[in-house]
């Protein structure tokens, strides 16, 4: 199965996606002023039309009032007030006034939303600088543990040798799921007791990824963000501790966000770049009820580049995002 397949498949399972609000939305048009509320009457298509099977195909009327209900069908699918917003301007400007079908809608708005996310679709950048040191950061239960353990996967099917420092180290739960992964895929996971010094455990990591010339070194962290200030030294520790060893470290900084908690992924991201250098994201669970918008939220207000979606538990669920995949499954397009 392809991963548009898997994407289309999987992503929105919520009944107020949005492409079921375009076809309402369509299909709700007001009756024109001064007639009767039946359907009106369409022009016959021409030969291209009725080749296509256009022939009988609700359309609605660009207005005000088609705008608005647009723009609030948006704004339920987490793409927040301002994108919504500017989005749906964007579709108005040269359609306002004329008659459009909901396939000419969710064609105009996979275009939209791909023009807003081609400039953030960036895979993580792989430098030759060894080890390259990837800081992973997101609150508890994102998905940050899996993330991680899928991405070290995937490089070292890539022949790139990896190793993973579980620097959560006041999760059990966490570090078990890291050394699961690192079984699964031969990559070495080293870990402390719990509630050791994660800048420690770091320091380690990063002195055997250089004895032993690994390509990768991925550090997992802690999520706490009810307390927010020992979280924020927690992390500057790590850095200061590494950069003893590496004064470039990290190289990259990813913030794991999960897609159902929404609008509430804004908020993590404004957090986490004032806590971390936050240089990428990874968006996981995409197949659960996310309803997929808050990620032109964020391409629209931070300009961040996403480097992966999640939309599942096995390995290969995982891929690097495409714009064009995500804009089409996310108004459900067809590949």
């Amino acid at each position: 199965m392809s991963f548009f397949k898997k994407l289309k498949d999987r992503m929105f399972r919520s009944s107020d996606k949005i492409g079921e609000g375009l076809d309402a939305l369509v299909a709700e048009a007001p009756p024109e002023a001064g007639t009767v509320a039946e359907p009106a009457a369409e022009p016959k298509p021409g030969l291209i039309g009725r080749l296509l099977g256009r022939e009988g195909e609700p359309r609605r009327l660009v207005d005000d009032a088609m705008l608005e209900s647009l723009e609030e069908v948006l704004i339920t699918a987490d793409m927040g007030v301002d994108t919504a917003a500017r989005v749906t301007a964007n579709i108005a400007e040269g359609r306002f006034g004329r008659r459009i079908s909901t396939a000419e809608l969710r064609g105009a708005l996979a275009d939209e939303v791909a023009r807003i996310m081609n400039p953030v679709a960036r895979p993580l950048p792989l430098y030759a600088k060894k080890p390259q040191v990837v800081l992973v950061v997101g609150v508890n239960g994102s998905g940050k543990t899996t993330t991680i353990g899928k991405l070290a996967s995937q490089f070292k099917a890539t022949g790139k040798k990896v190793v993973i420092a579980a620097g959560d180290t006041f999760r059990a739960a966490a570090v078990e799921q890291l050394q699961v992964w690192g079984n699964r895929a031969g990559v070495p996971v080293l870990t402390a007791p719990e509630g050791s010094d994660p800048a420690s455990l770091a320091f380690d990591a990063l002195t055997r990824a250089q004895d032993e010339g690994a390509d990768l070194l991925m550090i997992d962290t802690a999520g706490r963000l009810q307390n927010r200030q020992d979280l924020m030294e927690e992390l500057a520790k790590i850095v200061r501790v590494i950069r003893k060893k590496d004064p470039t470290a990290p190289h990259n900084t990813l913030l794991v966000l999960d897609a159902t908690t929404g609008q509430n992924a804004v908020a993590q991201v404004d957090i986490f770049r004032k806590i971390a250098d936050v240089t990428g994201l990874v968006m996981t669970k995409l197949d659960g009820t996310a309803k997929g918008g808050v990620l032109v939220s964020l391409a629209d207000r931070f300009g961040l580049p996403i480097h992966a979606i999640g939309v599942g538990e096995q390995i290969d669920d995982l891929a690097p995002f495409d714009p064009e995949d995500f804009a089409r499954a996310l108004v459900g397009l067809e590949d």
